[in-house]
């Protein structure tokens, strides 16, 4: 690898839920195989997104399952890179931010190893997937930690979200999730710029 490699920069762009960005990640491959860049601070804060991360933690999925639609109450509220390392899923996210202009739009995009691609959601952003090929290893990094008292999330089925499965393998506690018109939400919309860092 050499020095024009090391020095290149993550790239976003801006999905139709703002804030909401898709990260490009730098990578390089040989006979070996590839070696992929997800996070520099710099990039981060360039692009004015939080540098912090408090937690880190991956998920192993099976076939036809889905997880989702996640987030966390304040004050434990965070944001959250998320990209897939193994298997490919359809990865979606839902506004929940009162005052935003995409506030219950959702958007949905393909996630694998081979885009070299991940997601940036700011708080107030709900986040599920379901696996298009398993095993499917999807890693997070988030801004606060986990806080199960303020566990919260939206179900599945209630936002219009285009999942290829009727019938997808989910726990118990997410297919209990409220409906997004009953989720009475605490988030206000503020443009990244405005965002804590």
């Amino acid at each position: 690898m050499g020095d024009a490699f090391m020095n290149a920069a993550i790239t976003v762009t801006e999905m139709r839920i703002p804030g909401c960005l898709q990260l490009h990640f730098p990578a390089y491959a040989d006979r070996r195989g590839s070696f992929v860049k997800v996070y520099r601070r710099s990039d981060f804060a360039e692009s004015a997104l939080e540098v912090e991360f408090a937690e880190s933690f991956h998920t192993v999925s099976g076939e036809r399952v889905l997880r989702g639609m996640h987030l966390q109450l304040p004050p434990a509220h965070h944001s959250k890179l998320v990209y897939c390392v193994a298997g490919r899923v359809l990865d979606v996210v839902l506004d929940l931010r009162r005052g935003s202009p995409a506030f219950g739009s959702h958007a949905a995009i393909e996630l694998s190893p081979e885009g070299n691609s991940g997601l940036y959601l700011p708080h107030g952003v709900a986040h599920g997937f379901y696996v298009l090929q398993a095993p499917s290893i999807m890693a997070y990094h988030v801004t606060s930690e986990h806080a199960a008292a303020l566990d919260a999330g939206v179900r599945w089925n209630s936002f219009g979200a285009p999942w290829p499965d009727n019938d997808p393998v989910m726990s118990t506690r997410d297919a209990a999730l409220p409906p997004l018109c009953d989720f009475d939400s605490p988030f206000e919309f503020r443009p990244l710029a405005e965002a804590p860092g």
